[in-house]
């Protein structure tokens, strides 16, 4: 059975502004579905374990709801609980909050590392590449340097006005970690494979990041 994490941030704070964050949503549930529909067994896995604060849910969407009523949000893992040898590719979902504790998460780091190291697949989504901006290899290389990725992009992060309230600029860390960073126009679907490593830009590319990987996973079958 091909087993795929999804990681969740557990950070609620939108900087100092007063407004609430967390994962977004659909960039957990539009991939979950993909895994679904693929046969896949899926996990979930967060910062600090236990239910990871939810943002921007739609009460209309049918596979927003089906995902938040089939998965077990009360009790995620944290990665210190898990073996990367379990697992053929974990999946970072964005929301804001992922910049505040995805990069500081070294036991996140070091799961995801191993199973990219064991032959899985990496990948995130929106904010979610925020995990890969401290992700290391075994021989101390970024797994980013040299690959060609995707993010949230500094022209997104101007649109809904959060330049100055997040504590980094997604693509321009990537970029300073050796990242190839290819920016495709305003909220617009972006989805870049690169060997093993798949990314996304927005939430408009959810799901075809989690077809992606997918699409990797069944090759390797």
């Amino acid at each position: 059975m091909t087993r795929v994490l999804i990681a969740l941030t557990s950070h609620s704070e939108l900087g100092d502004t007063g407004r609430s964050t967390g994962f977004y949503v659909s960039e957990a549930a539009e991939p979950w579905a993909v895994f679904q529909e693929a046969g896949f067994d899926v996990d979930l896995v967060s910062v600090r374990g236990g239910r990871p604060p939810v943002d921007g849910v739609d009460d209309t969407d049918p596979i927003q709801q089906k995902f938040l009523a089939a998965v077990d949000l009360d009790h995620t893992a944290t990665a210190a609980e898990l073996d990367a040898a379990s697992y053929d590719a974990i999946f970072f979902a964005g929301g804001h909050g992922t910049m505040w504790d995805f990069p500081q998460d070294e036991a996140l780091a070091a799961l995801a590392a191993g199973i990219y190291e064991h032959g899985g697949v990496v990948a995130a989504v929106c904010h979610g590449p925020s995990a890969l901006v401290n992700l290391r290899l075994s021989d101390g290389s970024y797994l980013v340097d040299g690959k060609n990725v995707a993010g949230f992009t500094n022209a997104e992060e101007a649109a809904v006005e959060l330049t100055d309230v997040v504590p980094f600029l997604l693509a321009d860390a990537l970029t300073a970690r050796g990242a190839i960073h290819h920016p495709a126009a305003n909220f617009t679907a972006q989805t870049i494979t690169d060997g093993r490593l798949v990314t996304g830009q927005n939430p408009q590319s959810a799901r075809s990041a989690g077809e992606a990987v997918a699409a990797l996973l069944t090759r390797q079958a």
